[in-house]
Protein backbone atom coordinates (compact mmCIF):
# COMPACT_ATOMS: atom_id res chain seq x y z
CA UNK A 1 0.00 0.00 0.00
CA UNK A 2 1.20 3.50 -0.84
CA UNK A 3 -0.83 6.46 0.55
CA UNK A 4 0.73 8.79 -2.04
CA UNK A 5 -0.63 6.71 -4.92
CA UNK A 6 -4.10 7.27 -6.35
CA UNK A 7 -5.05 4.67 -8.96
CA UNK A 8 -7.65 5.36 -11.66
CA UNK A 9 -8.82 8.53 -9.87
CA UNK A 10 -10.48 6.41 -7.19
CA UNK A 11 -10.15 8.03 -3.73
CA UNK A 12 -8.30 5.95 -1.15
CA UNK A 13 -7.30 3.42 -3.81
CA UNK A 14 -3.76 3.05 -2.46
CA UNK A 15 -2.95 -0.34 -3.96
CA UNK A 16 0.01 -0.49 -6.35
CA UNK A 17 0.97 -3.24 -8.78
CA UNK A 18 2.95 -6.21 -7.47
CA UNK A 19 3.96 -8.37 -10.43
CA UNK A 20 4.29 -12.09 -9.89
CA UNK A 21 4.84 -14.89 -12.39
CA UNK A 22 4.16 -18.53 -11.70
CA UNK A 23 3.56 -21.77 -13.59
CA UNK A 24 0.00 -22.15 -12.35
CA UNK A 25 -1.85 -22.05 -15.69
CA UNK A 26 -3.35 -25.10 -17.35
CA UNK A 27 -5.24 -25.78 -20.55
CA UNK A 28 -7.43 -28.45 -22.09
CA UNK A 29 -7.47 -29.15 -25.82
CA UNK A 30 -9.81 -31.61 -27.52
CA UNK A 31 -10.11 -32.08 -31.26
CA UNK A 32 -11.45 -34.19 -34.09
CA UNK A 33 -9.00 -34.24 -37.00
CA UNK A 34 -9.80 -35.67 -40.44
CA UNK A 35 -7.40 -35.82 -43.40
CA UNK A 36 -7.98 -36.99 -46.98
CA UNK A 37 -5.16 -37.25 -49.51
CA UNK A 38 -5.34 -38.32 -53.14
CA UNK A 39 -3.18 -38.39 -56.24
CA UNK A 40 -4.59 -38.82 -59.72
CA UNK A 41 -3.13 -38.17 -63.17
CA UNK A 42 -1.71 -34.66 -62.98
CA UNK A 43 -3.54 -33.74 -59.76
CA UNK A 44 -2.44 -34.09 -56.15
CA UNK A 45 -4.51 -32.75 -53.28
CA UNK A 46 -4.91 -32.94 -49.52
CA UNK A 47 -7.99 -32.00 -47.49
CA UNK A 48 -7.79 -31.45 -43.75
CA UNK A 49 -10.52 -30.55 -41.25
CA UNK A 50 -10.20 -29.89 -37.52
CA UNK A 51 -13.04 -29.41 -35.04
CA UNK A 52 -11.49 -28.36 -31.76
CA UNK A 53 -11.85 -26.50 -28.50
CA UNK A 54 -9.08 -25.15 -26.27
CA UNK A 55 -9.76 -23.72 -22.80
CA UNK A 56 -7.24 -22.21 -20.37
CA UNK A 57 -6.77 -19.75 -17.51
CA UNK A 58 -4.16 -17.71 -19.38
CA UNK A 59 -2.96 -18.10 -22.96
CA UNK A 60 0.39 -16.36 -22.41
CA UNK A 61 2.27 -14.06 -20.03
CA UNK A 62 0.19 -11.18 -21.41
CA UNK A 63 -2.93 -12.65 -19.75
CA UNK A 64 -3.08 -11.68 -16.07
CA UNK A 65 -4.77 -14.20 -13.76
CA UNK A 66 -6.94 -13.32 -10.79
CA UNK A 67 -4.66 -13.89 -7.77
CA UNK A 68 -7.54 -14.96 -5.51
CA UNK A 69 -9.34 -17.30 -7.92
CA UNK A 70 -7.47 -18.52 -11.00
CA UNK A 71 -10.66 -19.97 -12.49
CA UNK A 72 -12.24 -16.51 -12.86
CA UNK A 73 -10.13 -15.97 -15.99
CA UNK A 74 -10.85 -19.42 -17.39
CA UNK A 75 -12.21 -19.32 -20.95
CA UNK A 76 -11.41 -19.99 -24.57
CA UNK A 77 -7.73 -19.89 -25.46
CA UNK A 78 -6.59 -16.91 -27.50
CA UNK A 79 -5.68 -19.23 -30.39
CA UNK A 80 -8.86 -21.33 -30.31
CA UNK A 81 -10.30 -22.05 -33.78
CA UNK A 82 -13.46 -24.14 -33.57
CA UNK A 83 -13.60 -25.07 -37.25
CA UNK A 84 -10.56 -25.12 -39.51
CA UNK A 85 -10.59 -26.52 -43.07
CA UNK A 86 -7.48 -26.45 -45.26
CA UNK A 87 -7.17 -27.71 -48.83
CA UNK A 88 -3.83 -27.89 -50.65
CA UNK A 89 -3.58 -28.90 -54.30
CA UNK A 90 -1.15 -29.12 -57.21
CA UNK A 91 -2.18 -29.59 -60.85
CA UNK A 92 0.09 -30.13 -63.84
CA UNK A 93 -1.46 -28.09 -66.63
CA UNK A 94 -1.70 -30.04 -69.95
CA UNK A 95 -0.94 -26.91 -71.99
CA UNK A 96 1.33 -28.78 -74.40
CA UNK A 97 -1.79 -30.31 -75.97
CA UNK A 98 -2.80 -26.90 -77.29
CA UNK A 99 0.07 -26.61 -79.76
CA UNK A 100 2.67 -29.13 -80.84
CA UNK A 101 4.98 -26.41 -82.18
CA UNK A 102 4.97 -24.52 -78.87
CA UNK A 103 5.27 -27.71 -76.85
CA UNK A 104 8.62 -26.76 -75.31
CA UNK A 105 7.23 -23.47 -74.03
CA UNK A 106 3.91 -24.83 -72.81
CA UNK A 107 5.10 -28.04 -71.18
CA UNK A 108 5.83 -28.26 -67.45
CA UNK A 109 3.59 -25.53 -66.05
CA UNK A 110 1.91 -26.25 -62.72
CA UNK A 111 -0.63 -24.46 -60.57
CA UNK A 112 -0.63 -24.94 -56.80
CA UNK A 113 -2.76 -23.43 -54.10
CA UNK A 114 -3.98 -23.35 -50.54
CA UNK A 115 -7.60 -22.64 -49.61
CA UNK A 116 -8.47 -22.11 -45.98
CA UNK A 117 -11.90 -21.74 -44.39
CA UNK A 118 -11.97 -21.20 -40.64
CA UNK A 119 -13.92 -19.61 -37.84
CA UNK A 120 -12.38 -16.59 -36.12
CA UNK A 121 -10.19 -16.17 -33.07
CA UNK A 122 -11.94 -15.44 -29.76
CA UNK A 123 -12.64 -11.81 -28.83
CA UNK A 124 -10.71 -10.88 -25.67
CA UNK A 125 -12.73 -8.70 -23.26
CA UNK A 126 -11.03 -6.30 -20.86
CA UNK A 127 -11.50 -3.22 -18.65
CA UNK A 128 -9.04 -0.31 -18.46
CA UNK A 129 -9.20 0.03 -14.70
CA UNK A 130 -8.47 -1.66 -11.40
CA UNK A 131 -12.09 -1.55 -10.21
CA UNK A 132 -11.55 -4.84 -8.38
CA UNK A 133 -8.98 -3.01 -6.17
CA UNK A 134 -6.52 -5.89 -6.53
CA UNK A 135 -3.59 -3.68 -7.53
CA UNK A 136 -3.45 -4.95 -11.08
CA UNK A 137 -2.12 -2.84 -13.95
CA UNK A 138 -0.37 -3.47 -17.28
CA UNK A 139 3.39 -3.69 -16.76
CA UNK A 140 4.81 -4.36 -20.21
CA UNK A 141 4.34 -8.11 -19.86
CA UNK A 142 0.66 -8.20 -18.98
CA UNK A 143 -1.14 -6.19 -21.64
CA UNK A 144 -4.37 -5.71 -19.72
CA UNK A 145 -5.79 -5.27 -16.23
CA UNK A 146 -7.06 -8.44 -14.60
CA UNK A 147 -10.58 -6.94 -14.38
CA UNK A 148 -13.33 -8.19 -16.67
CA UNK A 149 -16.63 -6.53 -17.67
CA UNK A 150 -20.00 -7.34 -16.15
CA UNK A 151 -22.74 -8.95 -18.20
CA UNK A 152 -25.87 -6.85 -18.66
CA UNK A 153 -29.06 -8.78 -17.99
CA UNK A 154 -31.53 -8.89 -20.88
CA UNK A 155 -28.95 -7.92 -23.53
CA UNK A 156 -27.93 -10.41 -26.23
CA UNK A 157 -24.66 -10.47 -28.14
CA UNK A 158 -26.39 -10.06 -31.53
CA UNK A 159 -23.25 -11.05 -33.43
CA UNK A 160 -22.94 -9.67 -36.96
CA UNK A 161 -21.46 -12.67 -38.75
CA UNK A 162 -20.75 -10.79 -41.99
CA UNK A 163 -19.39 -7.30 -41.31
CA UNK A 164 -18.75 -5.58 -44.65
CA UNK A 165 -16.50 -2.73 -43.63
CA UNK A 166 -13.88 -1.79 -41.08
CA UNK A 167 -15.39 0.13 -38.18
CA UNK A 168 -18.77 -1.61 -38.15
CA UNK A 169 -20.17 -3.13 -34.96
CA UNK A 170 -19.54 -6.88 -34.68
CA UNK A 171 -21.45 -7.53 -31.47
CA UNK A 172 -23.80 -5.60 -29.21
CA UNK A 173 -21.63 -3.38 -26.91
CA UNK A 174 -24.60 -2.86 -24.59
CA UNK A 175 -24.33 -6.52 -23.53
CA UNK A 176 -21.36 -5.56 -21.31
CA UNK A 177 -20.57 -2.83 -18.83
CA UNK A 178 -17.66 -1.83 -16.59
CA UNK A 179 -17.41 -4.06 -13.53
CA UNK A 180 -18.69 -2.70 -10.25
CA UNK A 181 -16.15 -1.32 -7.76
CA UNK A 182 -14.68 -4.08 -5.60
CA UNK A 183 -15.72 -6.89 -7.96
CA UNK A 184 -13.65 -8.71 -10.61
CA UNK A 185 -16.40 -8.75 -13.26
CA UNK A 186 -18.59 -11.72 -14.19
CA UNK A 187 -18.10 -11.89 -17.99
CA UNK A 188 -15.74 -14.58 -19.33
CA UNK A 189 -12.46 -13.26 -20.74
CA UNK A 190 -13.11 -15.09 -24.01
CA UNK A 191 -16.38 -16.83 -24.81
CA UNK A 192 -17.21 -16.03 -28.46
CA UNK A 193 -15.24 -15.71 -31.67
CA UNK A 194 -14.61 -12.92 -34.15
CA UNK A 195 -15.04 -13.02 -37.95
CA UNK A 196 -13.69 -16.06 -39.78
CA UNK A 197 -11.49 -16.52 -42.83
CA UNK A 198 -12.16 -17.65 -46.41
CA UNK A 199 -8.93 -17.25 -48.35
CA UNK A 200 -7.16 -18.74 -51.36
CA UNK A 201 -3.49 -18.36 -52.33
CA UNK A 202 -2.32 -19.58 -55.75
CA UNK A 203 1.02 -19.97 -57.50
CA UNK A 204 1.77 -20.60 -61.17
CA UNK A 205 5.22 -22.14 -61.63
CA UNK A 206 7.52 -23.92 -64.04
CA UNK A 207 10.88 -25.61 -63.63
CA UNK A 208 13.58 -25.12 -66.25
CA UNK A 209 16.15 -27.89 -65.97
CA UNK A 210 19.70 -26.64 -66.72
CA UNK A 211 21.70 -29.71 -65.73
CA UNK A 212 21.00 -32.85 -63.77
CA UNK A 213 21.48 -31.11 -60.42
CA UNK A 214 20.65 -27.52 -61.39
CA UNK A 215 17.29 -25.96 -62.20
CA UNK A 216 15.58 -22.58 -62.30
CA UNK A 217 11.97 -22.18 -61.18
CA UNK A 218 9.79 -19.27 -62.31
CA UNK A 219 6.95 -18.51 -59.89
CA UNK A 220 4.02 -16.10 -60.00
CA UNK A 221 2.41 -16.01 -56.57
CA UNK A 222 -0.94 -14.44 -55.68
CA UNK A 223 -2.09 -14.13 -52.06
CA UNK A 224 -5.81 -13.60 -51.38
CA UNK A 225 -6.45 -14.07 -55.08
CA UNK A 226 -10.14 -13.10 -54.88
CA UNK A 227 -9.24 -9.91 -52.98
CA UNK A 228 -11.81 -10.68 -50.31
CA UNK A 229 -11.83 -8.44 -47.24
CA UNK A 230 -10.79 -10.64 -44.32
CA UNK A 231 -11.53 -9.35 -40.81
CA UNK A 232 -9.40 -12.09 -39.29
CA UNK A 233 -6.96 -12.17 -36.40
CA UNK A 234 -6.74 -12.13 -32.58
CA UNK A 235 -7.19 -8.33 -32.49
CA UNK A 236 -9.72 -8.00 -35.33
CA UNK A 237 -12.51 -6.93 -32.92
CA UNK A 238 -12.06 -4.40 -30.10
CA UNK A 239 -12.89 -6.03 -26.74
CA UNK A 240 -11.94 -3.09 -24.48
CA UNK A 241 -15.17 -2.04 -22.76
CA UNK A 242 -13.72 1.42 -21.99
CA UNK A 243 -12.78 2.11 -25.62
CA UNK A 244 -15.06 4.16 -27.88
CA UNK A 245 -14.68 1.41 -30.53
CA UNK A 246 -15.70 -1.39 -28.15
CA UNK A 247 -17.46 -4.11 -30.16
CA UNK A 248 -16.29 -2.74 -33.52
CA UNK A 249 -14.20 -4.39 -36.22
CA UNK A 250 -10.86 -2.56 -36.22
CA UNK A 251 -8.39 -4.72 -38.16
CA UNK A 252 -8.31 -6.54 -41.49
CA UNK A 253 -5.89 -8.98 -43.08
CA UNK A 254 -3.89 -7.76 -46.15
CA UNK A 255 -5.66 -7.37 -49.53
CA UNK A 256 -4.58 -9.22 -52.68
CA UNK A 257 -0.81 -9.28 -53.08
CA UNK A 258 1.19 -10.58 -56.07
CA UNK A 259 4.86 -11.29 -56.54
CA UNK A 260 7.09 -12.72 -59.25
CA UNK A 261 9.96 -14.88 -58.10
CA UNK A 262 12.89 -16.74 -59.63
CA UNK A 263 14.38 -19.65 -57.68
CA UNK A 264 17.63 -21.40 -58.49
CA UNK A 265 18.24 -24.86 -57.05
CA UNK A 266 21.55 -26.68 -57.13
Amino acid sequence: MNPTLVNNNVPRNYFGNDSYEGTIGNSHYNALQVTLKSRTKGLTYSLGYTYSRSIDQASSLSDAADPFNFNLTRGLSAWNLTHDFVATYDYKLPLERLSYRARRVLKGWEISGVTRITTGFPVTLSVDADNSLQGSSPNGVNNRFVDLPDLVAGQSLSINSHPKNNGLVYFNPAAFTVNALGTPGDAPRRSFSGPGLFNTDLVLKRNFQIRETKAVQLRWEVFNIFNTTQFFGPEAVNGDVDNSLFGHVINAAPPRLMQLALKFTF
